[in-house]
């Protein structure tokens, strides 16, 4: 009977931290499901930076401060950073104007974790008061802020009019997303169930769902879209670069005692993957030569850095590789958590030379002398 009871604790102290871990990397992408299409995603993870991340690399004392300064944050705002789940910042290209001018892409970042949207829009409300406007949105009410600033500068340069604007609205209970008047808009409709993110755009996105930092994007098919390939907002027409090239995918994670950085970026075919492969494989080799393995001083000095963060630099420059697979450049890289770990040390100021002391000199004590 004792024997049987030992199996099913052992059993259950295995399965339910997987059954959990399980469940909490299924509910980011659910969450990110109903957000608008985007062309670029840049997706970090807060809390996992924050509690698994730092302490391997922070010294203990300072990471001791920093989450007294995250309670502390926690009891006047009622946000702790180590509690965010995800950030997303996320990229819409548009269509040139009727007019042919230049449209700056949307731009919005979306923040959820442990902490409640409505109490944090209402923080935000009090203090921005008459600075900020209340407008509705569908289902949603959203705070519009105007920046003078760029106001000024889109009187000179129209490109900038679609960013004059500012609002934040919360998505969810858990959620708030921060961006342009347009974009906010539509991650309102994508929330409702209208326009949303392309499920391929977030499954490349979050193909490693226990990710520390993670990006995807179509760089090429957005520069066909923003320069008229694809016709003007006013007058569409079919693009003849419907191509998947470019396309990439970059990400970092924890594995034992490295930071694992892995990426692979769309070639179209193999032979086009090999040149590329080969020729950024020379200019990471020849950038890796400006990098002198003993560094002076004023070496140091010029490059404006410590002997610790050159030495990071050169393991995570030399530790890269890149391959052709197929279609595709892939690229990896495992850094030893000890180097940023060492970058991340305190400085220490070097001995003071050539001061000369101020306190006065002291004259010898003569031994009295006995007969």
């Amino acid at each position: 009977m004792k024997i049987r009871f030992l199996k099913l604790w052992l059993t259950a102290a295995i399965a339910i931290p997987l059954l959990v871990t399980a469940t909490a990397a299924q509910s980011v992408p659910a969450s990110l499901a109903s957000l608008p299409d985007a062309d670029v995603l840049i997706y970090i993870s807060p809390q996992r930076i924050l509690t698994e991340a730092a302490p391997r690399v922070m010294p203990a004392k300072d990471y001791t401060e920093m989450r007294s300064g995250f309670a502390e944050m926690k009891t006047s705002v009622g946000v702790d950073p180590a509690g965010v789940e995800y950030l997303v910042l996320a990229l819409r290209f548009h269509k040139p104007a009727g007019d042919l001018s230049f449209v700056a892409p949307d731009v919005m970042a979306v923040i959820g974790g442990d902490f409640s949207a409505d109490s944090l829009f209402s923080l935000a409300q009090l203090t921005l008061q008459e600075k900020a406007r209340i407008e509705k949105h569908g289902s949603k009410t959203m705070a519009v802020m105007r920046i003078d600033a760029i106001a000024a500068e889109a009187e000179k340069n129209p490109i900038l009019k679609s960013l004059v604007e500012v609002g934040a609205v919360p998505l969810s209970a858990n959620s708030i997303a921060i961006g342009n008047l347009p974009y906010l808009k539509s991650a309102i409709d994508a929330a409702d169930g209208t326009g949303r993110i392309n499920t391929a755009t977030l499954e490349s996105l979050m193909r490693d769902p226990n990710v520390l930092i993670a990006a995807t994007g179509a760089p090429l098919t957005s520069f066909a879209k923003a320069f008229g390939m694809f016709g003007t907002e006013t007058n569409g027409r079919d693009g003849s670069c419907n191509t998947t090239f470019g396309n990439f995918y970059t990400s970092v994670t924890l594995s034992g005692t490295n930071f694992s950085v892995r990426g692979a970026m769309n070639a179209d075919n193999p032979d086009t993957a090999k040149i590329i492969s080969s020729l950024l494989s020379s200019l990471m080799h020849q950038g890796l030569k400006a990098l002198p393995d003993q560094p002076t001083s004023a070496v140091l000095d010029s490059m404006k850095m410590t002997a610790s963060e050159h030495q990071m630099i050169q393991t995570v420059v030399k530790s890269i590789k890149m391959m052709a697979r197929d279609n595709e450049i892939v690229w990896e890289a495992d850094v030893p958590q000890q180097a940023l770990a060492d970058a991340f040390k305190p400085k220490k100021d070097p001995p003071k030379t050539g001061v000369k002391s101020t306190a006065p000199a002291r004259r010898p004590v003569r031994k009295k002398r006995t007969r």
